[in-house]
């Protein structure tokens, strides 16, 4: 989906007519109407905005260009489990359970390793597997990589 339709779903979603999204994110009902058809994107800022009042992150706003995991677990991220900032803000590399208002829930990879195998280790999947999956993943991801 590209960003034009994306902003007309969750606009449309949202019952506001271009103006009054115009209005709540002070620029002019033009802007939105450029965007909508594809003329034009939003800027960094304005795409900032939208995030926050549509409650979806950039990427998705984007249209999903990228695919996101977590830089901490290594777990696909979508706007339900993207984490936020105290702000508000969606922080786009890290899941909600990782970090949350501006703080790693984890502080050591062993940490979040043993608690990924208690939680995710089953009859398919057991522990020993689990605990070598993510011993090969996590030191790779960005949270970790400099330790």
């Amino acid at each position: 989906m590209n960003t034009k339709d994306v902003l007309l779903e969750l606009r449309t979603k949202m019952g506001l007519s271009q103006e009054e999204l115009a209005e709540k994110i002070h620029v002019t009902r033009q802007a939105v109407s450029r965007w909508e058809t594809g003329e034009t994107v939003p800027n960094t800022d304005t795409l900032k905005l939208l995030s926050r009042l549509f409650d979806v992150s950039i990427n998705t706003l984007l249209g999903a260009p990228r695919t996101l995991i977590c830089q901490c677990c290594g777990m696909p991220l979508d706007d339900s489990t993207i984490s936020k900032e105290t702000n508000g803000d969606f922080n786009e590399e890290y899941c909600k359970w990782c970090y949350s208002d501006g703080e790693f829930k984890y502080t050591s990879k062993e940490q979040l390793i043993d608690f990924c195998v208690e939680h995710m280790a089953n009859e398919n999947w057991p522990a020993e597997q689990v605990r070598a999956h993510m011993e090969a993943v996590v030191p790779e991801l960005k949270r970790w990589k400099n330790e």
